[in-house]
């Protein structure tokens, strides 16, 4: 261990990437990725989709151990970080190790937020975010018929389609007027409601929970508005926050994630994060934005490996992101304006369809369901500049690819 070591924080898809990137510029050996969790580096996706659909599906690592040995990668597993002695240029780990650094990566994700109310010794209130998460929940399915999820987010719409899919009784509870207001507009909010709703799920918008009843550690009862509902197995999805206390802890200049600039540099020298828990500059104006996929964790650790080695490298992300529903796949490719204008272009069938939507300077957004072919032409839009004209997308006989010609 000398003091040329790179030091990545995280086991995520942002720290399994820039291990990779790493790697493949020949630098694996300077290489320590330090692990909170037992695991190495995992898919996550699959954890509230096909992880519960067989009792011996796997946790699918995104590299195998034999491939970290390798490549002289020195991985540090369920061994959190206690603090960072920036002066001494020294990670202080729980199990007592010192791990010296000549340079420092963050890719520390985000945490789940919890109900303030709802304790963590209620034994059947639950969050999914690793895969131990996962594992202690599908251990439970079979003594389980009813399924009350709190908040009509991403991940929590997944899992309630898979598990209502599995005969589950599901229930979920919104607090706004729609489903997944912050992320998807109205048009698409409602289709996801009609069609979880056509198939079978309770869906109960404006749910505002104002108390709770517990007995014997395991909650019974949630109060919402005059009403009681009693509950056997709760699901927390109410979003997530960056993990930002070490950044904090070492003066890093965070605003609710760590600030980065273009190549995932941090406000102090030799210190880089990447990934969930930043907010980089993005568009014209280089206004901070702050992404939660794992496309963007991939491709800014690609930029930060690069920048890490001096390399001339830069991040300007295409945003895209995807979501699989029960019988929906959704993909988003770019940002949703505030007041769109929109131009629906059917698909094969009512289930399929693809809503592009327009601001000021061209085409800003496009939400594709069950459209693959649709959301892959749209990439291409936002990265070779191309806007397609209301005319053209409306028009169901004009092949996509051919707009791109």
């Amino acid at each position: 261990m000398g003091s040329d070591s790179i030091v990545v924080i995280g086991g995520g898809h942002a720290g399994a990437q820039l291990c990779a990137s790493l790697a493949e510029l020949g630098q694996g050996h300077r290489v320590h990725l330090v692990c909170e969790e037992t695991s190495l580096p995992y898919q996550r996706p699959p954890l509230s989709k096909a992880f519960f659909k067989k009792d011996d599906e796997p946790v699918q690592l995104i590299r195998a151990q034999t491939w970290f040995e390798q490549q002289g990668i020195h991985v540090h597993l369920a061994d959190a970080v206690l603090g960072i002695d920036l002066p001494n240029q020294v990670v202080h780990l729980a199990s007592g190790q010192r791990v010296a650094f000549s340079k420092l990566v963050l890719a520390t994700g985000t945490r789940p937020r919890r109900l303030p109310d709802l304790g963590p010794e209620l034994d059947n209130v639950h969050v999914l975010r690793t895969a131990d998460d996962a594992q202690r929940l599908r251990a439970l399915l079979a003594s389980t018929q009813r399924f009350t999820f709190i908040g009509g987010g991403f991940i929590g719409l997944e899992l309630a389609a898979t598990l209502n899919a599995l005969g589950k009784e599901v229930t979920v509870l919104e607090v706004s007027a729609r489903l997944l207001a912050r992320s998807i507009s109205l048009e698409l909010s409602d289709h996801v409601f009609k069609t979880h709703v056509a198939a079978g799920m309770d869906i109960r918008l404006q749910s505002v929970i104002s108390g709770y009843k517990t007995n014997a550690h395991r909650l019974t009862h949630l109060t919402l508005q005059d009403q009681e509902l009693a509950v056997e197995r709760v699901l927390v999805g109410i979003g997530a926050q960056a993990e930002i206390t070490l950044a904090q802890s070492i003066g890093l200049a965070c605003e609710g994630a760590i600030v980065v600039d273009d190549q995932m540099r941090t406000s102090l020298p030799n210190i880089w994060a990447v990934g969930d828990c930043t907010v980089f500059p993005y568009g014209p104006v280089g206004q901070g934005l702050r992404l939660e996929s794992i496309q963007n964790a991939n491709d800014q650790a690609k930029v930060a490996a690069k920048s890490i080695m001096d390399q001339p490298a830069s991040y300007k992300p295409t945003p895209w992101f995807w979501s699989e529903q029960g019988t929906m796949r959704l993909q988003m490719v770019g940002l949703l304006p505030s007041s769109p204008k929109t131009v629906k272009r059917p698909g094969a069938n009512e289930q399929s369809f693809s809503l592009f939507h327009y601001d000021q300077n061209g085409l800003a957004c496009v939400e594709s369901v069950n459209a693959v072919m649709d959301h892959m032409m749209a990439k291409k839009f936002f990265e070779l500049g191309i806007h397609p004209s209301p005319q053209d997308v409306a028009n169901p006989a004009i092949a996509l690819k051919g707009l791109a010609a």
